[in-house]
């Protein structure tokens, strides 16, 4: 398969390169980011930009796991990355978790232009307003990647979506559905509305329930979520821009949601709204 003869020294130029890609700085300079792990690299190998260009530029690998993923490995090699044997010492070193999986790829970032999101005429987008946690924002965009959602915007109020912990927690689907990022809220909201999708803020003090939104047959119609911030919410000035704000209703006794739970609810309910006969049948905000 053409591997590499040597291992790559931890004082390579190309390890100090990947190692700075820790920091956001860095990240948004290079337009590069880390994907670790089997899946992540796999889904980076078969992944292709805008141009039709692989996303995957570099990856690092472990003679034992280069042995495990041979297939990840020719594939890499054949899409034109550079493949380097690695120490785990050199793991270690470009790598964001305690325990490296053995792969860590350096990718070309692959965030859509909000505008082409609009164009593609989307039925069903998650929008993360002020989600601050990367985990969150990686899992909640794994939520909207399941449910079948047409893409995900991140404005300009929330995390890095190229957040070591963000890329891990989306699992791969950060590879599989178009997102778009630093958005101002008001323009999303304006965007998605103009080109005929319903707003939906998720709160759990929101003046509609999604049960009744459901038995409604409200929801059957192009739709976007607007998720807030962790701890606090939606503020009133992004609630006052949505369509309607709707609450998951808690049936037991648990005192609320946290996001990702209450964002694959959402999500799915819309799904499923959508997939029943009739659905999707309007791009009009009833």
């Amino acid at each position: 398969m053409g591997h590499p003869a040597e291992l790559i020294s931890p004082r390579s130029p190309r390890v100090a390169a990947a190692r700075r890609l820790a920091r956001r700085n860095f990240r948004t300079k290079e337009r590069r980011f880390i994907a670790e792990g089997p899946q992540a690299v796999r889904e980076a190998v078969e992944h292709r930009g805008p141009t039709g260009a692989p996303t995957l530029i570099e990856l690092f690998a472990t003679v034992e796991a280069a042995e495990r993923y041979s297939e990840i490995i020719g594939a890499a090699l054949d899409a034109g990355a550079r493949v380097h044997y690695a120490s785990d010492e050199v793991l270690a070193e470009v790598s964001q978790t305690v325990t490296p999986q053995g792969l860590v790829g350096v990718c070309h970032f692959l965030d859509s232009p909000f505008e082409e999101i609009l164009k593609a005429e989307p039925k069903l987008v998650a929008v993360l307003a002020h989600v601050r946690d990367p985990g969150n924002a990686g899992t909640v965009l794994r939520c909207a990647d399941a449910a079948g959602a047409d893409a995900v915007v991140l404005t300009d109020a929330s995390v890095d979506l190229y957040n070591p912990k963000s890329v891990r927690a989306s699992v791969g689907s950060l590879f599989h559905l178009p997102v778009a990022v630093g958005v101002p809220v008001e323009q999303a909201v304006e965007g998605l509305r103009a080109a005929g999708v319903r707003i939906l803020a998720a709160d759990g003090a929101g003046e509609d329930d999604l049960d009744a939104e459901l038995d409604a047959g409200t929801m059957g119609g192009p739709s976007a979520w607007v998720f807030g911030n962790e701890a606090w919410g939606l503020p009133e000035e992004t609630r006052a821009l949505a369509d309607a704000v709707v609450r998951v209703p808690i049936h037991g006794k648990a005192e609320s949601l946290n996001l990702a739970t209450a964002a694959a609810v959402c999500l799915y309910a819309s799904a499923r709204a959508q997939r029943a006969p009739g659905g999707c049948r309007s791009v009009t905000p009833s």
